[in-house]
């Protein structure tokens, strides 16, 4: 899928930083235009002194709130490329819920990096936990995902976006209104 050249992105240095007042954080702003999806916003800002980040996408155009469902059948469609925003609610039914917070990233990746992301939160949460049946529980989830990583099993991700600034681009992926 050819895309279009991003324009060089904007950055202002040496900035105060919300969290530690170290004037460190770097803001970053560009521009990019995303095959199938439009003009993009792309934003961020790290702080080189606390590692506060924050990053975040916005569409040129104004957008519906959107609900994108996608069932991972097979090995290439790791490769569909997904437009989260930081307010969009990301599921994979009866496995979990990743809701929006203030502290909320967007990113622009495909279905492997929203699974693997997943995957780390899981991971992350059994390895906290002492209560043996949510181990248990967690390890079959780990499961099902791996084995949709590897095209064993299908899973079906879906992204839920009041502002309508993320998307999953691909003609298999069914777009509905959020209701």
């Amino acid at each position: 899928m050819a895309k279009e050249k991003s324009l060089e992105p904007s950055i202002l240095k040496n900035q105060p930083c919300p969290i530690c007042k170290a004037n460190q954080l770097t803001l970053m702003e560009s521009e990019d235009d995303i095959p199938f999806f439009g003009k993009t916003f792309i934003f961020s800002m790290t702080c080189g002194n606390c590692h506060y980040h924050k990053a975040d996408i916005e569409t040129r155009e104004k957008k519906d709130p959107v609900k994108y469902t996608f069932e991972v059948e097979k090995e290439e469609d790791l490769n569909v490329r997904v437009v989260k925003s930081g307010g969009a609610t990301v599921k994979i039914p009866h496995i979990i819920t990743i809701e929006s917070t203030e502290t909320s990233n967007g990113y622009v990746t495909n279905i492997e990096g929203i699974l693997n992301r997943i995957k780390n939160i899981i991971e992350q949460a059994r390895d906290n936990e002492d209560d043996p049946a949510v181990r248990k529980k967690a390890k079959s989830h780990l499961k099902k995902i791996q084995k949709a990583l590897w095209g064993q099993d299908t899973i079906k991700i879906i992204i839920e976006d009041p502002s309508g600034n993320s998307a999953i681009i691909s003609e298999k992926a069914v777009k509905g209104r959020l209701k």
